[in-house]
């Protein structure tokens, strides 16, 4: 492929794309993105109407370099913080009672200075260090930074790593874009336009251009056919989300972990009362499924959570939605594997991937934006610019090459040339 070129393609139009083409255009780069979609923005959509509800339990860390990168440019900005209270109306579900944090919880948290190997489960390492109790109830917490029902049968690193920066003792991490995510995006794609890009909605691409560099910027499971390559896996976790629009009640909580099932309920209104008509309230519950679990089957699980948070919340209901994300909710790692062995985002012959799913490091969504800076960088050297610093960089590794399974450099793709249909 010739490099007598600055155009870049980008293939996917949520978080992950749309940094790519930020980031691209920012180094000079000329950038056209593809989003097969009329609308963009991916997994990071909101709802319209009355109430603004994301497509997931979403928030970002203000600890994670994404967030600072987003900040910087004025992507998430109007943000608020906990408000004052936030705190007093947490609640922890344990032995089916809520109340505060149990004590083997507490223990466990305060040995931040413990670091968990790779190569060993979560419920073996930490049965060993925490007990019995203490180790189902932190597989509990971090529910809803895994979407799944078994935290304990993970890499104990990765569990640990996400358990840690969930409950860091400094003052709350976690910040809400003023009007949902749906926002984020919608500056994301102005803020593109600006420096040039050209947004093309509507715009499927079947196979890949081969005149430019393309960062492939989909779910793993978009990517393979695209690829092809049938390499591209990776766990994954699986829940149901439960969204409620209610009408108030004092005496309701603003949030609930479900430390006996994984679950999580969270009123999102209360730092961000946009997201519903005054004197209402927007709650998202999510409940990871279990093996062989029906939708229904869950969402009965995570309705008991709101018993439990939401007293009366069925006779208060004026709007509800639920879905099943599956295979959907960012990587899992294994015990023996870590972000390294995910599919690599170099792809070989001028192609680099990004998504949640890939090898870049992070918390949730954060890999898709650092995976997407990664492959920005790469693309910017191979015509010719100069990127900026790249995430997950160590040395002595190439960032984006996986070490070990998954980190295939797309064997068995064929040639490259753009075909779209739209």
């Amino acid at each position: 492929m010739t490099r007598q070129t600055r155009d870049i393609s980008i293939v996917g139009g949520g978080l992950a794309g749309l940094t790519a083409a930020i980031a691209c255009a920012e180094g000079g780069a000329r950038v056209t993105l593809h989003e097969a979609h009329r609308q963009l923005g991916g997994r990071a959509r909101s709802t319209g109407g009355r109430y603004v509800a994301n497509d997931g339990t979403h928030v970002f860390y203000s600890d994670g370099e994404p967030w600072r990168w987003l900040a910087a440019r004025g992507l998430v900005q109007p943000y608020t913080r906990l408000p004052l209270g936030a705190l007093a109306r947490t609640r922890f579900r344990h032995g089916g009672r809520l109340g505060g944090p149990p004590m083997s919880l507490v223990k466990a948290l305060a040995r931040r200075r413990l670091r968990a190997p790779a190569d060993e489960d979560f419920a073996t390492w930490a049965g060993r260090r925490f007990g019995e109790e203490g180790m189902r109830a932190a597989a509990g917490l971090v529910g809803v930074v895994t979407y799944d029902a078994n935290p304990g049968r993970l890499s104990a690193a990765f569990v640990w790593e996400r358990m840690l920066r969930v409950a860091a003792p400094r003052f709350p991490a976690p910040r809400y874009v003023v009007g949902g995510w749906g926002r984020v995006i919608d500056r994301m794609a102005v803020h593109a336009r600006d420096l040039g890009v050209r947004i093309e909605t509507g715009s499927r691409v079947d196979t890949l251009p081969e005149d430019t560099p393309v960062i492939v910027a989909t779910s793993l499971e978009a990517a393979r056919p695209l690829l092809r390559d049938v390499s591209l896996r990776w766990e994954s976790g699986r829940a149901v989300l439960l969204d409620l629009g209610l009408r108030e009640r004092a005496g309701d909580l603003f949030l609930v972990s479900d430390l006996d099932e994984g679950g999580f309920l969270e009123r999102y209104s209360l730092p961000d009362p946009s997201l519903a008509p005054a004197g209402h309230s927007l709650c998202q519950l999510q409940m990871p499924m279990r093996a062989g679990e029906t939708k229904d089957e869950a969402v009965a699980r995570a309705e008991r959570v709101a018993d439990l948070g939401l007293p009366g919340w069925r006779e208060r209901t004026t709007w509800r939605r639920e879905a099943v994300c599956n295979g959907r909710t960012g990587a899992l790692d294994l015990p023996g594997t870590t972000w390294w062995d995910r599919p690599a985002i170099e792809r070989g012959e001028g192609v680099w991937l990004a998504g949640d799913s890939v090898a870049a490091p992070g918390l949730l969504s954060e890999v898709s934006s650092n995976s997407a800076l990664i492959a920005a960088a790469a693309a910017l050297r191979a015509v010719g610019r100069e990127p900026g610093r790249e995430p997950g960089r160590e040395p002595g590794r190439e960032p984006g090459r996986g070490g070990g399974r998954g980190g295939g450099r797309g064997r068995g793709r064929g040639p490259r040339h753009l075909s779209r249909s739209t």
